[in-house]
């Protein structure tokens, strides 16, 4: 334990010292994650699947705001889906439209949650989005969160039914484009992952921002457990097939993903909890105080010691 602590010293001053460097790089690498997964998946457009065009995409990324960076994430999604469908395209850049529109409503940071939660999809990890998000984030952080969800399944949905789409010509465009609406609106495992992830999210908000002990592991239990009755229960009224094995492998990383997130985050000493009470001439405060787990990091010095100078021979 004292060694992970003094890691995460380390760490936090490595990044304190070298944050101008250490964040570039951060930017780069999920900018980069993005676009090449978006070329493994839906790579409909051949002109961008050339691997130099991410690497280049990435490294301008790295030194945008996370706003810009899901701008040009959009914009190469939609290019992408330009190449399958132009009714899919549509509803996307609308749906892109709307989300900017509502950008300024939640917090700006929270922008790159519309590619993260997709990403973490693709990595067979999303449930831990609403455990990280509940405890760092805001409750207006389901509006991205959600629309990531959408965006993943849109993206599933062009994915299992490109050559429908392609070829369909014969369909009229409006005919065409309401099919298209209809197959998105009843997603059934769309619509169950949507409510499992904001019901999580909430809950996991309001228990870790209580006083009891323990209130982040705690909230980090329970925003599992509603996560999987949802889905459960999903698979029960609604008829949504899950895979047991990967549903519950998913889960268990994404339990140990939010376990080292709040080591780092939170990690405080409760045996050492203490309660203070005092007053002012219109309240009376009860306070409890947690301390941090902090170590001081070991302050190693190297001396080099010369060897001593051998004396010459007298002549």
């Amino acid at each position: 334990m004292i060694g992970l602590l003094v890691l995460k010293e380390h760490l936090k001053e490595f990044y304190a010292r070298y944050d101008i460097y250490v964040t570039p790089v951060i930017k780069f690498i999920f900018s980069l994650l993005a676009f090449s997964l978006m070329n493994l998946n839906i790579g409909y457009m051949t002109q961008l699947t050339v691997p130099l065009i991410p690497l280049v995409l990435a490294l301008v990324c790295a030194f945008l705001p996370y706003g810009a960076i899901s701008f040009l994430a959009a914009m190469y999604m939609l290019a992408h889906l330009s190449g399958v469908s132009l009714e899919i395209t549509f509803v996307m850049g609308v749906f892109f439209l709307i989300t900017g529109l509502l950008y300024y409503g939640f917090q700006p940071g929270d922008s790159y949650l519309l590619i993260l939660t997709p990403v973490f999809f693709l990595l067979k990890i999303p449930y831990a989005i609403p455990l990280l998000v509940g405890l760092s984030g805001s409750v207006v952080s389901i509006i991205p969160v959600c629309s990531g969800v959408f965006i993943y399944y849109t993206l599933l949905y062009v994915k299992q039914n490109a050559g429908v789409l392609t070829n369909d010509v014969a369909v009229d465009e409006v005919q065409k484009f309401m099919q298209v609406m209809k197959s998105l609106m009843s997603n059934k495992m769309m619509l169950v992952m949507v409510l499992a992830f904001a019901l999580a999210l909430v809950v996991v908000k309001i228990i870790r921002s209580l006083s009891m002990d323990y209130s982040w592991m705690i909230a980090i239990a329970v925003g599992t457990i509603v996560q999987l009755s949802v889905i459960f229960i999903g698979d029960i009224v609604a008829d949504v097939a899950v895979s047991v094995l990967p549903l519950f492998g998913g889960v268990l990383f994404s339990i140990l993903i939010a376990g080292i997130y709040t080591f780092f985050v939170f990690a405080v000493d409760y045996s050492r909890t203490e309660y203070v009470q005092f007053e002012d001439d219109d309240y009376y405060y009860y306070v409890k105080a947690v301390p941090k787990l902090n170590v001081s990091t070991p302050d190693v010095k190297v001396q080099k010691i010369n060897a001593r100078e051998q004396k010459r021979p007298q002549r």
